[in-house]
């Protein structure tokens, strides 16, 4: 049953759907995917544009009108009612947790249901539910995998599709997505080096101090010098490489350190989905086997003040506690044969309007293999752009919607 709240500004309806953990298996165990109706006062009866948050394991916005959160819904609700979807394992949807009573084995069998595919059918699952003969949808970077995914399992229910950040490489495999990734950091530690030239010596000195000291993080784990460097996930924003130097600024002898590395670390949080499934998100077809530790680079070998970014390694789910229930679970994803996302001929012969911001330095998800990718969609209007990072549409999300809106359907 749907609940309808009044917030300043907003119409708010929360929805909760019954849908099936493995979608070919509809009689089979029940999860719960949440998803909010927002909408103008007024505009009820707009279409629907569903956005998809990133990750995995993100759960979508908390939306508010004043301020307006996030950024582009001002501009969203001049055309549309948005669904935010909670995507499954995260927010009001079902849980994933450790997933404790489970052999490793269980684990890692329950945990093949929760990537791009299954999300998809999740939504079509709820477009069914609600009577929606088409709708749009906005993907921010890992949304925009399964918006990837949408376009080649059910395009008939797509009016538009919008990317940002997120337009996925397509038969890649993994290893070639994490040498281009890795390069991408190289140049950003580069950068940011020649911005703050002292943080080198910092850096050095921090680790020295996590090597031969106890450091502790609030929740108890012991900082690692290796998981110290993980902070680098940052240099992918627009605002990361001020956010690193004021971690690096702080007396690691203060409880504010310890506080704020933990809040930079990428991997940290609420929900594990985001390590135990992330390199699955780009298993176009193949297994894993831990990606990025087989091609990490030598230079991050040799050089300490280097820091990674959006890498998973085996390593972490020893030094995360949280992920550490997950341990053996992650072993056997990581030599699991996961099935194809995408359809080459589908994209080829696709007909929904499509747009996509694609940002010509993002750390995250590679230009050129974005680029690629886009010459596969006959009706794909990319938007090749320095002018933002891998967040812009959360630092101006007004301007990047409407851009890709109007790019959709010709006005630009």
């Amino acid at each position: 049953m749907a609940v309808t709240h009044h917030a300043p500004g907003l119409i708010l309806t929360e929805h909760e759907f019954r849908v099936p953990l493995d979608h070919a298996e509809p009689d089979g165990e029940r999860i719960t995917v949440f998803a909010r109706e927002v909408a103008d006062p007024g505009g009820r009866d707009l279409p629907f544009l569903v956005y998809l948050e990133g990750g995995p394991g993100q759960e979508a916005p908390r939306p508010s009108r004043a301020p307006t959160n996030p950024s582009w819904l001002e501009r969203a609700l001049r055309d549309y009612r948005v669904l935010m979807l909670d995507q499954r394992g995260t927010g009001r949807s079902t849980p994933v947790g450790t997933l404790p009573g489970m052999t490793p084995r269980q684990q890692a069998d329950y945990l093949t249901h929760f990537r791009a595919d299954a999300i998809v059918r999740d939504a079509e699952w709820i477009r069914a539910e609600l009577g929606v003969e088409q709708w749009s949808v906005l993907g921010q970077s890992f949304g925009g995998f399964c918006t990837l995914n949408y376009l080649c399992q059910a395009p008939h229910g797509l009016r538009e599709a919008f990317f940002t950040g997120g337009l996925p490489p397509v038969g890649r495999h993994p290893d070639e997505v994490y040498r281009a990734t890795f390069a991408t950091m190289l140049e950003r530690n580069r950068r940011y080096h020649r911005r703050y030239p002292a943080d080198r010596d910092r850096v050095l000195a921090l680790l020295e101090r996590i090597d031969s000291q106890d450091v502790r993080l609030p929740n108890g784990d012991r900082l690692t010098s290796r998981r110290f460097r993980q902070i680098g996930n940052v240099l992918g924003m627009s605002d990361g490489a001020e956010r690193l130097h004021y971690v690096l600024e702080r007396d690691p002898a203060s409880p504010s350190f310890a506080h704020d590395v933990a809040a930079a670390m990428p991997f940290s949080g609420r929900n594990p989905l985001y390590a135990v499934i992330h390199e699955a998100s780009y298993a176009d077809g193949h297994a894993t086997r831990w990606s990025a530790q087989r091609t990490l680079p030598a230079e991050f070998e040799a050089d300490e003040t280097l820091f990674t970014g959006e890498h998973v390694f085996p390593w972490m789910f020893s030094d995360y506690g949280e992920l550490a229930p997950l341990r053996e679970a992650a072993e056997f994803l990581a030599d699991y044969e996961w099935p194809p996302l995408y359809d080459p001929d589908r994209l080829r012969d696709c007909q929904v309007p499509c747009a996509a911001a694609i940002y010509a330095d993002d750390a995250y998800v590679d230009r050129a293999f974005s680029e690629e990718t886009a010459r596969l969609i006959p009706t794909m209007r990319p938007w090749l752009t320095n002018e933002y990072e891998h967040n812009g549409l959360r630092a101006d999300g007004d301007r990047v919607l409407d851009r890709l809106i109007a790019l959709a359907r010709g006005y630009a």
